[in-house]
């Protein structure tokens, strides 16, 4: 993914309050992804299904990418082990 150039008057453009709350917080994910070398698309695809069926009140710790991160490479690890 292309990085994102944080506020070079790219914020303005929003178009709503909460439009702009969206954008910092999808830009924020994907950025803590790129840290984490996770791939944003894997994490977004996987954790969005994820959020909509939590409860509300749920904790969410274990979507953060670093922790999305170990625990999808547990099961990766999970799944290699059983098919050997």
């Amino acid at each position: 993914m292309r990085p994102v150039a944080l506020q070079r008057k790219n914020a303005l453009f929003a178009g709503h309050e909460l439009g702009a709350e969206n954008w910092a917080a999808i830009t924020s994910l994907v950025e803590t992804c790129k840290l984490n070398d996770v791939n944003p698309t894997a994490y977004l695809t996987d954790i969005f299904p994820q959020l909509v069926s939590r409860a509300d009140g749920e904790r969410i710790d274990d979507l953060f990418p670093a922790n999305w991160a170990k625990a999808r490479a547990e099961q990766i690890a999970t799944e290699l082990a059983n098919a050997a």
